[in-house]
């Protein structure tokens, strides 16, 4: 079904493709849990390029591979590779692709995964791209949630904070529209959700500049960090730094079963006294990166149907 897919955008995956990939995430919870043993992936290279800085997709990415008894090769830094001597990306791609089976790439100008795409023979996957979209990212999301609840359909979900510059909320919004979540967005009028995102949702979400709009009656709470190196005036940060923060006592408002998600790194959106609430699902989050991109490796690779 997926045997050869790129994966640039959440778009680029239907709803059956994506509740596939859920499915075989799920059996691969206890070999991503070190508790079972797997060479599905033996013989395959996993290229991971990252030219932006990253720590729980990269580190994810390969520990799936590593899981799956396959092998990396990559790098995380672009200054000690030819690009630093002008190199094009289209030639780095054409050459890695020669080197591997599979190549999953960061980096910072939006539409450079798409670009990829296009040089490569082998699959691309997204790990992020500028202000652009992370796929897998939404994956891990949606995939969090259905362990959580059992389903996406009809839960009221709210994304709060950097949505224009939000890389991660993007792919998700559209994502959840389509599974049928009932989608707020809360953000400072300056940080609002693009206008193509919105349009490309399969229902029109409601648009807050509050938390408090949302904290008694939401059942997941996706807060997302304001994005300082997205900005291109650091003036225009600077208004908008720390515009919300979940506290502990705002936790005791909500629902009895809501969550708090968030994709990481966090800087003083959540109080660190949250991490120790009921609520508190990031890190949880966070680990299901591995079950997720195994899942998604072992099918683009074809070594699951």
């Amino acid at each position: 079904m997926l045997k050869g897919k790129d994966i640039v955008s959440i778009s680029d995956l239907s709803e059956r493709e994506m509740q596939r990939i859920f499915s075989v995430a799920r059996d691969m919870i206890p070999i991503a849990e070190g508790k079972e043993k797997s060479e599905l992936l033996r013989g395959s290279i996993l290229a991971t390029l990252f030219f932006e800085p990253s720590t729980r997709t990269r580190l994810s990415f390969e520990s799936a591979m590593h899981r799956l008894g396959g092998s990396v090769i990559g790098f995380s830094n672009p200054a000690s590779t030819s690009l630093s001597k002008g190199e094009t990306l289209a030639d780095t791609i054409r050459t890695v692709n020669s080197y591997s089976d599979v190549i999953v790439v960061r980096h910072p100008l939006e539409g450079a995964a798409r670009l990829a795409a296009e040089f490569a023979e082998n699959p691309v996957i997204n790990a992020g791209d500028g202000a652009g979209q992370h796929p897998t990212q939404t994956l891990l999301d949606i995939f969090t949630m259905l362990q959580e609840f059992g389903h996406v359909d009809g839960l009221k979900i709210s994304l709060i904070g950097d949505l224009r510059y939000g890389r991660t909320v993007h792919s998700l919004a559209v994502a959840l529209s389509y599974l049928g979540a009932d989608v707020h967005l809360i953000s400072p009028r300056t940080l609002k959700m693009p206008k193509h995102v919105i349009r490309e949702m399969h229902h029109e979400p409601e648009i807050h500049e509050r938390i408090d709009d949302v904290l008694r009656d939401s059942d997941v709470f996706y807060v997302t960090r304001i994005q300082k190196e997205r900005f291109p005036d650091p003036a225009e940060y600077a208004k908008v730094a720390n515009s919300y923060t979940i506290t502990r006592k705002m936790t005791e408002e909500m629902k009895k079963e809501a969550i708090i998600m968030h994709p990481l790194p966090r800087v003083t959106e959540i109080e660190p006294e949250v991490d120790y609430t009921p609520r508190a699902r990031y890190f949880k989050q966070a680990f299901y990166g591995v079950p997720v991109r195994m899942a998604i490796l072992a099918l683009v690779l074809g070594a699951i149907e």
